[in-house]
């Protein structure tokens, strides 16, 4: 029983010190947020990451495409060569293997 109303008072307490400092601690912390958002580094690494991830992604695709062979079941194999062919069919987009668009 002790423990409990311990856990119980560390918790009003908790509760009381946070909403107190809660709301205008949020405000600038969301205020921060937006500013480093908003960096063009920020936003020139995060669109690099992106896109390093969408090129490995796509030869990954291939990877596993050629180990799996033909134990991947017809239908995710008809999926996959969908987005394949949709990729190279010279749509004026920039499509990676998983049919998303690589152009900004």
């Amino acid at each position: 029983m002790r423990y409990r109303l311990m856990f119980l008072a560390g918790l009003a307490v908790g509760y009381v010190l946070g909403t107190r400092a809660g709301r205008e601690r949020y405000e600038q912390l969301k205020k921060s947020a937006r500013q480093v958002a908003q960096n063009p580094a920020v936003r020139n690494t995060a669109e690099t990451a992106a896109q390093q991830g969408r090129r490995i992604a796509g030869k990954a695709v291939h990877v596993v495409g050629e180990k799996v062979g033909d134990r991947m079941p017809d239908s995710v194999g008809r999926r996959v060569r969908s987005l394949r062919e949709r990729g190279g069919s010279g749509t004026g987009r920039d499509v990676d293997d998983w049919g998303t668009s690589t152009t900004p």
